[in-house]
């Protein structure tokens, strides 16, 4: 069977995008490849062909989900408060994106090339901000970078029972004070709440990263 350049690319395209549906709802070790050639409507033989096996797929979805983060969401002039902000936005719109790095993290260890590739310009961009006194210098680039990228998914990754916490306590307020949409108020993906943590992330950032 000989497959025409065009059609290759486009079932490439299918099948990554497949296979990122089913590594995120199913990690590595969960996800099938023959799940995702149905998903994708092509070969199962072709998943082997275009990418070699399932972990070098893996290692390609979240190679792409990388540049898709990293396009989204870039470090101009090394300003850690904006990139905190849009990196927050962009994970509460991508679910799927969020869900991707936490399999990766648990299941692969290991960077790819590219993904190291690409940290380190930002840490470059970092530690020139540093070197001309916009953000602190008395932590390494590195440790304030990790501490940034923690606390702009902090609220989305937080413990479900820190959650139900939050909004028992929201809504006892509420009720306290003649509320009556209690379940809305105190929902912990309420666009009210929401406004209110990234508020509240963006000034912890500020203060952290600031000289």
């Amino acid at each position: 069977m000989v497959i025409r350049p065009r059609d290759a690319e486009a079932t490439k395209a299918s099948l990554l995008k497949a296979a990122t549906e089913e590594f995120a709802e199913y990690g590595l070790a969960g996800a099938r490849v023959d799940r995702i050639a149905e998903r994708a409507g092509a070969n199962k033989r072709l998943i082997y062909v275009y990418f070699g096996d399932k972990d070098r797929l893996f290692d390609a979805v979240v190679d792409d989900q990388s540049r898709a983060v990293m396009a989204a969401v870039p470090l101009p002039d090394g300003d850690l408060v904006a990139f905190a902000a849009q990196r927050f936005d962009y994970l509460l719109a991508n679910p799927q994106a969020r869900r991707i790095a936490h399999w990766r993290a648990f299941e692969r260890s290991e960077p790819t090339d590219e993904e190291t590739a690409a940290y380190r310009a930002r840490l470059a961009a970092i530690v020139q901000a540093q070197r001309e006194k916009r953000l602190r210098a008395d932590i390494p680039a590195a440790d304030l970078f990790a501490l940034v990228l923690r606390m702009s998914e902090s609220w989305l990754a937080a413990p479900s029972a820190l959650w139900a916490a939050d909004a028992a306590n929201s809504g006892a307020e509420a009720v306290k004070a003649g509320g009556t949409d209690v379940v809305d108020a105190a929902g912990p993906m309420a666009p009210s709440r929401l406004a209110e943590h990234r508020t509240a992330m963006l000034a912890a950032v500020r203060s952290s990263v600031q000289p």
